[in-house]
């Protein structure tokens, strides 16, 4: 079975799988050789003409060599199944990076990103080559028959038509059953990622034993589904097998037919038999194959799915050189959430380099689709951002990372060492410099408590620290990106008063010179705000200097 997805798909391998179709039509040709070449040597002995002995060291060098090849086939598949894996998945990963947030689905992505490629590899480096070995192989051995017996090569050439193009009648009811299969399969694995990532939740609700025995039917339906799939490639493992057997003894009746008849000698009905086996070589290993890359078929459409989804942001910036001064404009920004109309309505707003502005409003006010859009999340729908009057969109994504970092209410945290961790923006960060931006985010004594300091792996989003822990974690981090511009999202709201005006304070006089958004609820968060404005449905509806009062902050920033 060809997909037309999937040969767009092996553009991306094509050296790979032309290599191994001709490292497996070379072994095709030494087997064919390997036959004639007994055949002749049967056929001196029989007769008792002439010396066996060269035909006999054909033999021997021909079975090295072909000895010597198929050691080397699986060291090379392998060696090219993993390059097709490392090609496939970072196209699938770059193009989900750019999914939206909201939309990704972490279960279905991960059997498609894991389980899918898994399954591509041997449909590239095994399934593709292999099939273009049978479209050479059989007819060529099919002509070499005919030359010793028509009757048999006739025979052959049926056999071998009904074993490459019987199955083939199955391939496209198993195609459709395996998507379904893929579908419940994807739909499981998220499932199971969902359930595993909430079970204090479960717990707390009670939920644990429902959520366990939908699980349970929904795996047995997976089960069911699985073994409908067997039993239909069974029968198409049958209808193939008969064929090469029933063929390779019609060959083998039609020679020695022909034997009797007088019109071939003994000998060349021994030929006929070992080519026979030649011919329908490659035949079998192509159902081996099949089955091989078949979870690479039924995953096309999943990958097909990731590969065809329009990304939220288009990066086609070309100005490597990030930001210096840090001013941001924002230009009668328009951006509408999908479905919704929400999100922000025709936004004006500069912040001067250096200059700390508090932005507060209720919420779905607009102030968390304002950091997106200035992470370039999301682009506006109408409307610019400009960091140093240089648009967003012309940036690299390199040096965008390098203009603006933002740190959001519930950062993510990796399963790396809390050093790792730190180091994202700044991988070459030292440890004094590390040191420094832990102190100022006041949590440089709480990594010092954890078992192995800065050397601690962290647990699946440091689950093992508090929320008020991961934001300061959060800050730190954000401190060491050299970024001109500083969003902070609701990022002291976990911690308690007296340890938030410790890290505001510290914030102040550690970046005097960075530009700072800080959207905030708190007044004791914006103590230090140059001055506040407030967004009211997506647009701006009051501002101010100086830090927002608990009056302005209890209204929303209502005049």
């Amino acid at each position: 079975m060809v997909h037309r997805r999937l040969l767009q798909l092996a553009g991306a391998v094509p050296g790979a799988i032309l290599a191994l179709a001709g490292l497996g039509a070379v072994l095709s040709a030494l087997h064919i050789g390997f036959a004639i070449t007994a055949g002749g040597v049967i056929a001196t002995l029989v007769r008792g003409e002439g010396d066996p002995l060269p035909g006999l060291a054909a033999l021997a060098a021909i079975a090295l060599v072909r000895g010597t090849l198929t050691g080397v086939r699986e060291p090379v598949a392998t060696r090219f199944g993993a390059g097709v894996r490392i090609r496939l998945r970072r196209r699938l990963l770059a193009r989900l990076g750019a999914v939206p947030v909201a939309e990704r689905d972490s279960g279905q992505a991960a059997a498609t990103v894991i389980d899918g490629v898994d399954g591509l590899d041997a449909y590239y480096t095994r399934y593709l080559p292999q099939l273009v070995v049978v479209l050479v192989v059989p007819a060529v051995v099919v002509g070499l028959v005919w030359t010793r017996s028509t009757a048999a090569g006739v025979a052959l050439a049926i056999a071998t038509a009904v074993a490459v193009l019987a199955p083939r009648a199955w391939d496209l009811r198993l195609l459709r059953n395996g998507r379904r299969r893929w579908e419940r399969f994807t739909r499981l694995s998220s499932d199971y990622v969902e359930a595993l990532q909430q079970i204090p939740l479960l717990r707390a609700f009670g939920a644990t034993d429902r959520t366990a025995a939908r699980l349970a039917a929904d795996a047995d339906q997976l089960r069911g589904s699985t073994m409908a799939q067997l039993r239909l490639s069974l029968v198409e493992t049958f209808v193939s097998g008969m064929a090469v057997h029933v063929g390779t003894i019609l060959a083998v009746v039609a020679a020695l037919s022909a034997v009797v008849s007088g019109d071939t000698r003994a000998a060349g009905a021994v030929t006929v038999l070992l080519l026979a086996r030649e011919c329908f070589r490659p035949v079998q290993d192509l159902g081996t194959t099949w089955h091989a890359g078949y979870l690479g078929l039924t995953a096309v459409d999943g990958l097909d799915q990731l590969l065809s989804r329009r990304p939220a942001v288009v990066e086609d910036g070309t100005r490597a050189a990030p930001a210096t001064t840090g001013s941001v404009v924002v230009d009668a920004v328009t951006y509408h959430h999908p479905g919704t109309s929400t999100g922000l309505h025709g936004l004006t707003l500069r912040v001067e380099p250096g200059e700390t502005l508090a932005i507060i409003g209720p919420s779905g006010s607009g102030k968390s689709t304002l950091a997106r859009l200035l992470e370039r999340e999301i682009d506006p729908d109408a409307g610019g951002v400009r960091i140093d009057d240089v648009d967003l969109r012309d940036l690299t994504r390199r040096a965008r990372s390098r203009s603006v970092v933002v740190v959001p209410q519930d950062p993510t945290l990796f399963a790396w060492t809390v050093r790792d961790n730190l180091r994202l923006y700044r991988p070459d960060a030292t440890d004094a410099e590390i040191e420094r931006v832990c102190e100022i985010a006041d949590v440089r004594h709480v990594i010092r408590a954890l078992p192995d300091g800065y050397d601690t792996v962290l647990a699946e989003n440091g689950e093992q620290l508090s929320g008020g822990q991961r934001q300061r974690l959060a800050i730190a981090r954000a401190l060491l990106s050299p970024a001109p511009v500083l969003v902070l999202d609701e990022v002291t709201s976990a911690l308690d008063p007296a340890t938030e005006r410790r890290v505001v304070d510290a914030l102040a006089l550690a970046a005097p010179a960075r530009t700072t958004l800080l959207i905030a609820h708190r007044e004791s968060a914006c103590v230090h705000a140059d001055r506040w404005i407030a967004l009211r449905g997506g647009r701006l509806a009051a501002a101010g200097d100086g830090p927002p009062s608990a009056r302005v902050l209890l209204s929303g920033g209502t005049p």
